[in-house]
């Protein structure tokens, strides 16, 4: 009888100890699982860090088209000022030679 009882009480520690193991591994997958969810959140930050850069360089890009169109608008205002300068000239031009006359 006691016998029974004593492979009984193996059977018993036995199974405890294939139910703790079995806990345990759970409890790794889980472990495992965190860490994938945590790379993943990481993955994510760094494509946001990425799309956030990338905004930067096209607000920088608009910027520089910005700076071009006033310098080219600076350039055409220079122009037009060339222009009224050339026109003040061939007016002073055209009085001396009627003055002449």
């Amino acid at each position: 009888y006691w016998f029974i009882r004593e492979i009984e009480g193996i059977i018993h520690t036995q199974r405890e100890r294939e139910r703790e193991r079995e806990r345990e591994r759970e409890r790794e997958r889980e472990r495992e699982r965190e860490r994938e969810r945590e790379r993943e959140r990481e993955r994510e930050r760094e494509r946001e860090r990425e799309r956030e850069r990338e905004r930067e360089r096209e607000r920088e890009r608009e910027r520089e088209r910005e700076r071009e169109r006033e310098r080219e608008r600076e350039r055409e205002r220079e122009r037009e000022r060339e222009r009224e300068r050339e026109r003040e000239r061939a007016v002073i031009f055209t009085k001396k030679i009627v003055n002449m006359r």
